[in-house]
Order: C-alpha cells, then structure tokens, then sequence
C-alpha cells in the first residue's frame, strides 16, 4: 500500500510536470508511459522465474521495492527530461523484480486455508494505495500553491517506508516447512492448458490494453 501511495501521488502529476515543466510532447509522454508499463509486464515473467530457481523471494521483491524507492528522489531534482525517462525505466523494472516474487511470498507465508484472504488484502491495500496517492497529491497540491516538486518530495517517504519494511520485517519461511518448488512450466505444458485459461488470459490481456 505505502509503495503504491509514493507512486501513485508522482504519476498523477508527471504528465503535467513533464509537459508544463520539461517540454515534452504529449507524443512523448504516452511513449514513455507504454514503454514503462511494458517493461514492467515482461520483468514479471522472469522476476517470477528466477524466485522459482533461487527460492530467495523476499531478496527479490527488496530488490524490487529498494530500485523503486531509490528512484523516486530523481523525480523532484531531474532538470531534464531524460531524467524522468531514466527514473521511469528503473522504476518500473522494479515494480517487475518485485511483483511476482512477492505474490509467491504471500503464498509461501499464509496458511492454505487463508491464502484467498491473503491474496485479497494484499490487492484491496494495493487498491487503498492507489486510490489515496492521487488524492494526497491533491491536497498537496492545494496547501502549496501547485508546488509539484514538494509533492514529489512528500511522494518519497511512504516509498522508503514501503522498502524498510519488506527489507527489515519480512522473513522468507523456514526452509524445513516450504513445499519444494516444483520447475517452471514448459511451453508445451502451458499448450495443453484448456482453453477457458486461455480465454481469461486473452480478456485480461483486452482489458488491461484499455487501462
């Protein structure tokens, strides 16, 4: 929730900035927005992969929130555009690291019978996030006379909190109890997936592409 909050309070106004301050184009900025968003969908698939092979799923998602968290200083202090487009792409790889091998945590940590409760609570706090980022920057940005970069700089602290608690209060489970890790699946094995997945997957992949 807390990384979402930091997040979502900077990307509600980036566009803005990076148009009103930095002189992008709107061409340029839905460029970069897609190619974020982009790198962060295919890290997924191989953050996921490697948490499989390793089994050190929270050094990944640290690693993932830590590269989230450090870039988002570089959004109040870039002087340039090519600034952003840096803290963009780190940022979002980060969110890629992180994602996959954090869900598996959850599943590794939460008892079987409350894995579904698990799951849900991460997505509603991951909801709350986001919805209370664009309204915190809102407000900051009434109590300051559109002063962007002091939100930006507000932005930053919930992100540090988000990292020093996965890095600091988050333990993987003990080895001794984990359920062995099965190999990643094949394409061929993902082939004989009836076709109802595939039909999710596809609506998921519509839907996602209107966001």
């Amino acid at each position: 929730m807390l990384m979402d909050v930091s997040s979502e309070a900077i990307h509600a106004l980036l566009p803005i900035w990076m148009v009103g301050t930095l002189g992008a184009s709107t061409l340029a900025v839905g460029l970069i927005e897609g190619i974020a968003e982009a790198t962060a969908a295919i890290t997924k698939v191989f953050s996921g992969v490697i948490s499989d092979r390793l089994g050190k799923r929270k050094a990944l998602a640290a690693l993932g929130y830590g590269m989230a968290a450090f870039t988002k200083p570089i959004f109040p202090l870039a002087g340039s555009l090519g600034w952003i487009v840096a803290a963009r792409f780190v940022d979002r790889v980060g969110k890629g690291i992180s994602g996959a091998p954090r869900d598996a945590l959850i599943a590794d940590i939460a008892p079987p019978a409350l894995r579904g409760t698990a799951f849900g609570l991460r997505q509603t706090l991951d909801t709350i996030g986001a919805f209370v980022g664009p309204l915190l920057a809102i407000a900051l940005m009434a109590v300051s006379g559109d002063d962007v970069r002091l939100v930006f700089w507000v932005a930053v602290v919930p992100g540090f909190l988000a990292f020093a608690l996965i890095a600091f209060a988050v333990h993987d489970p003990d080895p001794a109890g984990a359920v062995p890790a099965r190999a990643p699946p094949r394409w061929g094995e993902a082939r004989r997936l009836p076709a109802a997945v595939w039909w999710i997957v596809g609506l998921g992949a519509v839907f996602t592409l209107a966001r």
